[in-house]
């Protein structure tokens, strides 16, 4: 049996204002074509179909059009709600949509709810577990205490109770298979993803996870390994800069009688890439070595002495999908102990001190023509006092 692992997919997500729709689109391909070529059982996505509550028409479209794409391969699916998921409103229709093959898993009253595949010779038991809000859900699970890793252990006392029910019912091996949207200890971050508590209160211990034949671990958007049996797919594509050296893909695991077999890295690599540049400007604009980013999602970091004007302009004159423009000057010398105010204080003209302000705000003095605008400003501005 193969079965694919995939989570995160945040259908509707925007990158800094830039619609992500085609890039989703160019991901579902790919999703389509690796189904086809690897001929996948079961697909699995680990949370955060969408990336709203209430996601964009045209999220729910794409999804829509998604799922009909997937059935025509014949691949059975297991979706799971995130946290950025809507459970009621993604698990609408749950019911009638099983017999077509999907099993979404959105609800705590089905957390020891398997979905149940034949293989050859044995049986796989593939138990979603939503994100669960510890607040929501703690009455539900007898839980008292606080934070993450208490309703996930007693969400998964429920799924081992059911699992070792079927395993000792059956006269072939049950291998059981759990998708979780959870921060798991020992898992890398990005800046991508949201918070699931405050106070290290979200973290859940790997170790919850090591006694199912699968973990498939959802929320984190980095692809990433915490046992042989425990993982992160990470996101389909990137979705913050500190993406940017992510290798983008899935898990595909081999499932047999014995158990968990071989679990290769299937890529996806993006058609547009993100590209981190620092320099200044003028390395930036002319020099040959940056033409590679011409075509990339761009941030950058200007190290000029002070802030270059028009500088994003110009910048996506060369760049034209620059998103975040930064400003870190390297041989500014600032005096820690000489603050603004101090700054003020010491100025003996008002035009030293509408410069000072200038300067501090912008991070590039006045010029000979700014200045010269500024005192016919307040020339004027005193002549129309000594007239009144």
């Amino acid at each position: 049996m193969r079965i694919l692992h995939t989570s995160d997919w945040h259908l509707g997500r925007s990158f800094h204002q830039a619609s992500l729709l085609e890039a989703q689109r160019e991901f579902v391909d790919r999703l389509v074509a690796t189904i086809e070529a690897e001929a996948v059982d079961v697909l699995l996505v680990s949370g955060d179909v969408y990336d709203r509550a209430l996601p964009s028409v045209d999220a729910v479209k794409l999804f829509d059009d998604t799922l009909a794409r997937l059935r025509d391969t014949g691949v059975a699916m297991v979706i799971t709600s995130g946290n950025h998921d809507s459970a009621l409103r993604l698990g609408f229709g749950s019911a009638l949509l099983e017999h077509a093959g999907l099993h979404l898993r959105t609800r705590v009253a089905d957390i020891a709810k398997p979905a149940v595949f034949a293989g050859d010779g044995f049986e796989a038991a593939i138990y979603g577990l939503p994100y669960l809000e510890p607040r929501m859900v703690a009455e539900s699970l007898s839980v008292t205490e606080p934070g993450h890793p208490p309703v996930v252990a007693a969400a998964l006392e429920r799924v081992r109770a059911d699992l070792g029910a079927r395993q000792e019912a059956a006269s072939h091996p049950v291998h059981g298979i759990v998708l979780a949207h959870v921060f798991a200890a020992g898992g890398a971050g990005s800046d991508s993803e949201r918070e699931l508590s405050i106070g290290g209160l979200d973290i859940v211990p790997t170790s919850f996870f090591a006694d199912f034949t699968y973990a498939a671990l959802g929320h984190l958007h980095g692809r990433q390994v915490l046992g042989h049996n425990v993982r992160y797919s990470g996101s389909p594509i990137p979705y913050s800069f500190s993406e940017a050296g992510h290798s983008k893909g899935a898990w595909l695991l081999e499932l047999g009688p014995g158990g968990l077999g071989e679990v290769r890295g299937i890529d996806w690599p993006a058609s547009k890439e993100l590209r981190i540049l620092k320099g200044k400007i003028e390395a930036l604009l002319t020099d040959p070595a940056y033409a590679s980013a011409q075509d990339a999602w761009c941030q950058v970091t200007l190290t000029d002495t002070h802030r270059p004007a028009g500088a994003m302009e110009r910048l996506r004159g060369r760049f034209p999908d620059t998103l975040v423009l930064n400003f870190e000057p390297e041989d500014r010398a600032e005096d820690p102990h000489h603050s603004y105010a101090q700054r003020l204080a010491a100025a003996t003209s008002p035009v030293q001190v509408c410069a000072g302000f200038v300067d501090h705000v912008r991070m590039r003095p006045l010029s000979a023509a700014e200045e010269e605008l500024v005192v016919s400003v307040l020339d004027q501005v005193k002549s129309e006092k000594v007239q009144a």
